[in-house]
């Protein structure tokens, strides 16, 4: 199982590598941890507290990351659903598609159900910030794929 989880860990982030290779906007001050996960061995339901139901097994990846002063994750979307905490500091995310591009700020202590479309995470504040993930993901998909400048906001990446 060790084994799965590590081969795992370097084929997520050597897909996190060429995702950043192809495309246009890359993260700055951002220092994220290696990636850590499994995968399930099959579809599973849960009905608890909420309802999760998978078609199939899914990639179930956790990570940190430190975003400096003035730092920023780049424009980038996910293949699956992403729980976020903030842990330390203020993010601010921009979605991608909002041509009024609306600030939405979070600080420690709170969750984000990231549905995986397009944003990009800001640190505007004077002090880092530390946010913790959880992906969902299909098998083998990336961490996140980088998406172009939208254009819509004051500030480009």
């Amino acid at each position: 199982m060790l084994r799965r989880i590590l081969v795992f860990a370097a084929v997520a982030a050597f897909g996190v590598g060429l995702v950043a290779v192809a495309l246009g906007t890359p993260p700055v001050g951002a220092i994220g941890s290696p990636p850590v996960g499994g995968t399930t061995d099959e579809a599973f339901k849960v009905n608890e507290l909420f309802e999760l139901k998978t078609k199939g097994p899914i990639d179930v990846v956790q990570q940190s990351l430190t975003l400096q002063p003035g730092g920023h994750s780049g424009w980038h979307s996910h293949a699956g659903p992403v729980l976020v905490v903030v842990k330390s500091g203020t993010v601010t995310r921009y979605e991608w598609d909002d041509p009024g591009c609306t600030p939405e700020t979070y600080t420690a202590g709170e969750a984000i159900i990231d549905t995986g479309d397009g944003h990009d995470a800001r640190n505007e504040g004077g002090v880092d910030a530390e946010v913790l993930f959880t992906y969902l993901l299909p098998p083998g998909a990336p961490l996140l794929t980088e998406l172009p400048d939208p254009g819509t906001c004051p500030f480009h990446d």
